[in-house]
């Protein structure tokens, strides 16, 4: 087997505990969020179940903690087959590809996260196993080498990836399949924590649960996160049940404000501010002054920054908004700005 890669059932992941699998959804009905997703999936499946042929191959972009990963568990599961995964650097010799696709099964789902992370040289592989369901195999060295085609089972090949744009051409062209998840609206994300509140069985109040919503960036692993840091802080600072102001305290313990911006969060805009006069400034400049990876900020941080208004991407780089200056209770100096930024309206 693969390094970091498994053959489970599709309600399984042994990487997480048995909390945090507890509260994933199970099937599409459970699936709080990304209507229109689950609509289009619930033909597609329908349709290759009444076919009985396997389901088209799947791409799943967007931020992470959206769901992709749990959606590709639940297609498997609602076509009754099971679920291999895996992530693209887990795969580092054609070999490692060669022998999971040889193995998969008929009509059966492989997931492969970080799908942007593939070696070319895997790529091309998968090329002709997703198309033709066969993949060729040099046997022998030298001179008397010789390739030849391995039949493979139909199967369904899920990818995931936070970084769509880095995905190749010729990959992306063969899947059937495309959508982008988008954060979730506060209303569906305080839908999520009810749910797993009656999972992890603590009682929650409504307005708890309404500012737990408004504080989880649209996410829900982020939401499920914070609901099990309050379920701490209730357990220790009253009596279990998650109230208004076991929320409000636990959210100032955390650092988190109304806005679910962290630390490092307003770290990053008021390092925009203060050190480069509200931008524009290149991520890489960015990711040092703060003290993070440049992968941590564009993958973690900058999606939501974006979402929310507080920061916008121009090709110079960087830029924060007017909001990011309200936020942080900063006076913005108009002079700040060049003519020209404030003609293309970078901060109004």
């Amino acid at each position: 087997m693969v390094k970091g890669e498994r053959f489970t059932n599709p309600l399984y992941n042994e990487r997480e505990d048995a909390e945090e699998t507890s509260l994933r959804p199970k099937c599409l009905e459970e699936f709080v969020g990304q209507d229109k997703l689950k609509e289009n999936l619930r033909v597609f499946i329908q349709a290759a179940k009444k076919r009985g042929e396997n389901l088209d191959h799947i791409f799943f972009s967007g931020p992470p903690g959206l769901g992709k990963t749990t959606l590709a568990a639940i297609i498997a599961n609602e076509l009754n087959v099971q679920f291999r995964a895996t992530t693209a650097p887990a795969i580092e010799k054609p070999g490692d590809l060669a022998a999971i696709l040889t193995q998969i099964g008929t009509n059966n789902v492989f997931f492969i996260d970080e799908i942007h992370r593939l070696k070319p040289i895997i790529e091309e592989i998968l090329y002709s196993a997703m198309e033709d369901f066969e993949i060729d195999v040099v046997i022998g060295q030298g001179p008397g080498a010789r390739s030849i085609k391995i039949p493979l089972a139909h199967f369904t090949l899920i990818g995931a990836t936070t970084k769509a744009g880095l995905v190749s051409s010729p990959l992306y062209s063969r899947f059937g399949i495309t959508a982008r998840l988008d954060f979730y609206s506060i209303n569906d994300i305080k839908k999520i924590i009810n749910r797993s509140a009656k999972i992890l069985n603590v009682e929650i109040e409504d307005t708890a649960a309404s500012l737990i919503a408004k504080c989880s960036r649209g996410t829900p692993r982020v939401a499920n996160r914070l609901l099990r840091r309050m379920r701490d802080f209730a357990d220790v600072w009253g009596n279990g049940k998650i109230d208004i102001e076991i929320v409000k305290r636990g959210l100032d313990s955390l650092e988190i404000d109304e806005e679910g911006l962290d630390h490092l969060d307003r770290e990053i805009l008021r390092t925009v501010i203060e050190k480069y006069s509200g931008g524009p400034v290149g991520l890489g400049t960015l990711a040092i002054s703060v003290g993070e990876t440049v992968e941590t900020l564009e993958d973690i941080y900058e999606p939501y920054l974006i979402k929310a208004g507080f920061i916008k991407r121009t090709q110079r780089g960087r830029m924060v908004t007017e909001k990011a200056y309200q936020h942080l209770g900063i006076t913005l100096k108009g002079s700040m700005l060049s003519k020209s930024e404030k003609e293309q309206g970078y901060l109004f």
